[in-house]
């Protein structure tokens, strides 16, 4: 049986022709810069796709969008339509991880700080006392241990470095992850675990349950020299809270990667503040313009998995990256 796939290109860099070579013969794939108004496929392959060309083809059964996450938008529509599943691709995993260890030894070794001042032919912070600290022995909290987050885990393992994770599936107050004895808590055990997290690791989807789920209360747990990684989206953690928490070093610094703004227009991308505060004054933030999950590296790894997963789909087998439409993730 054949499974028709239907691909929209429009604002895509998807290699269309990367992928169809790794597709069995069962499946016959066709693309587009518009969803075709007489549309015959099963799949549609397509991030935010509108209402109309949800409808097009009367035997729509799955929208894929070819990304990490499903954007809010999609997630609402789908969920009128309860017979069509909806899936995303979790092609950056090793990415996220990497940047997460990356921000966090930015933060931990004060890299940025010390280039800039190299630069500028000072070396007195080499026979001064700076607040380097040795990553070696420290408990790193990571909040939402999914694969990206047992994955940052694993890699933070390797350093030497005591690691629990938090996620929201936990089975009663505290569970072992079999394949590495990491302790894994629920989310009411984030203010019992902060005072003890010399790092903090944030690794969540944005979610109705996780927006703002590190406030001002939240954040003041966390011990004086602790260092605080976002990799997962800005609004899980409170703008101004974050932002008063570094300028008044509160915390030894932060690595953010997603933020509260992003440029809707072309020239915005030359114009854009990432947020409502002056993050790029402070000298404990190591900034990146949300960069884990957008990598051309990663590109052969996201065809990888959408084949992976449009077979599964041909076979009949449980089709992977499946979201949660009430949940959002």
């Amino acid at each position: 049986m054949t499974l028709k796939v239907f691909v929209l290109t429009r604002n895509s860099t998807l290699a269309v022709e990367e992928l169809k070579p790794l597709l069995p013969a069962s499946i016959n794939l066709s693309h587009g810069e518009k969803v075709p108004d007489d549309g015959d496929f099963e799949i549609l392959i397509h991030g935010t796709p509108s209402r109309m060309e949800i409808e097009v083809s009367p035997n729509l059964r799955s929208v894929i969008a070819p990304f990490a996450g499903a954007p809010k938008e999609t997630i609402e529509l789908l969920r009128d339509y309860p017979h069509i599943s909806l899936h995303s691709v979790h092609f950056n995993v090793a990415a996220t991880a990497e940047l997460a260890i990356g921000l966090m030894i930015g933060i931990a070794k004060l890299i940025v700080p010390l280039d800039r001042e190299l630069r500028s032919n000072d070396w007195r912070s080499r026979y001064g006392k700076t607040s380097v600290i040795i990553l070696d022995g420290r408990r790193v909290t990571v909040l939402g241990y999914g694969r990206i987050g047992k994955r940052i885990g694993d890699a933070c393992r390797a350093l030497g470095m005591k690691v629990t994770g938090i996620r929201r599936h936990v089975a009663g107050d505290v569970e072992v992850d079999g394949d590495n004895d990491t302790p894994v808590y629920p989310p009411s055990a984030i203010a019992e675990l902060l005072p003890c997290s010399d790092v903090l690791i944030v690794a969540l989807p944005l979610t109705a349950e996780t927006e703002g789920i590190l406030g001002k209360n939240e954040l003041e747990l966390l011990p004086a020299d602790a260092i605080l990684v976002n990799v997962g989206r800005g609004p899980i953690i409170d703008e101004e809270a974050l932002f008063e928490m570094l300028k008044s070093k509160r915390i030894l610094g932060a690595g953010i990667d997603v933020w509260y703004q992003y440029p809707q227009t072309t020239e915005e991308r030359t114009t854009m503040s990432p947020s409502r505060f002056p993050f790029h004054t402070l000298d404990n933030v190591v900034m990146s313009p949300h960069r884990g999950g957008f990598l051309s590296a990663a590109e052969g790894n996201r065809i990888q998995e959408l084949a992976s997963l449009l077979t599964a789909a041909a076979e009949g087998k449980t089709t992977p990256g499946a979201v949660d439409k009430e949940l959002g993730y």
